[in-house]
């Protein structure tokens, strides 16, 4: 996924306009937290994903690789993901 298409990120720009021209209400801020905490789950499966992709090219499982792509390719959106080497 292009993080450029989420409207997470879009939502997040949104906000800091906002921040900066006039401040955020408490409900904002709130928002504004989700949003950086999506952020970080995001960042922290897609160094999952790359670091799971590197064992199964290593080992030569292209069954296991295919499926870390697939769930690469899934990252950010609402598809649920398969196999990650983690069931």
């Amino acid at each position: 996924m292009d993080l450029s298409d989420s409207p997470i990120i879009n939502r997040l720009a949104q906000l800091r306009v906002a921040q900066k021209a006039r401040g955020l209400d408490p409900v904002q801020l709130q928002e504004l937290k989700l949003c950086l905490d999506w952020i970080v789950n995001y960042c922290w499966r897609q160094a999952m994903l790359k670091n799971l992709s590197l064992m199964a090219s290593m080992t030569n499982d292209a069954d296991w690789l295919h499926e870390i792509c697939r769930d690469m390719d899934n990252l950010g959106t609402t598809k649920k993901p398969g196999h990650m080497g983690t069931d």
